[in-house]
């Protein structure tokens, strides 16, 4: 079985990383953003979905939603904790989407959280033009980005800001946020992990 690149080391740890991540709730993990989610029902892409709190969490706010992991460990657990969500799960990844870009819906937001820095130089070009061709215009993209030292055994790359502003400006993206806070999880901020939020207005 291939592994997407950028996924090492998470299927091993997918049941300890799903435990850790519902400690958070969504409202507290994207609290600068909850002003962009949309208060109308809308249709919502969650790349990197993981075990599906993010995706769960919009549903039952009334939102139509595609969730996207390619991880099987990670999505099965989401799919197992979460029977009742309308949530439509894809074994799909970045940069190409292939599986979203075939069922030929657009979305009004495309969250992207904890994947960006997985990528690349070359994944991040592509996978912003796959973005910026899934998302309705006046759509909102909604990054995140992890700066610090990186787990053993991952696969990530320094990305700054900066960066990706001016990537998602040459792929009609506006930028509407840009707000650095640190991690949510003790034991990141413990090594001294910071986080940016991004948000684009297409």
């Amino acid at each position: 079985m291939s592994i997407v690149p950028g996924t090492e080391g998470y299927a091993e740890y997918a049941e300890a990383l799903a435990n850790d991540w519902r400690k958070i709730s969504f409202r507290d993990h994207h609290q600068p953003v909850l002003h962009l989610i949309p208060t109308t029902p809308s249709r919502i892409l969650d790349v990197g979905a993981g075990m599906g709190r993010d995706a769960a969490a919009l549903a039952a706010m009334g939102h139509s939603v595609v969730a996207v992991e390619p991880v099987d460990e990670l999505r099965a657990a989401a799919i197992n904790f979460y029977p009742a969500s309308s949530v439509v799960w894809l074994d799909d990844s970045l940069p190409e989407l292939c599986l979203v870009r075939e069922s030929a819906n657009t979305f009004n937001v495309v969250m992207v959280t904890a994947v960006w820095m997985h990528l690349d130089e070359v994944e991040r070009r592509r996978g912003m033009n796959t973005i910026s061709a899934l998302l309705d215009e006046g759509g909102v993209v909604i990054m995140s980005l992890r700066h610090g030292p990186f787990p053993r055994g991952r696969r990530m790359f320094d990305v700054s800001a900066a960066d990706t502003i001016r990537l998602a400006e040459g792929h009609h993206l506006h930028p509407l946020l840009n707000v650095c806070s640190g991690s949510a999880q003790q034991a990141n901020r413990n090594m001294g992990v910071t986080w940016t939020r991004l948000a684009f207005r297409k």
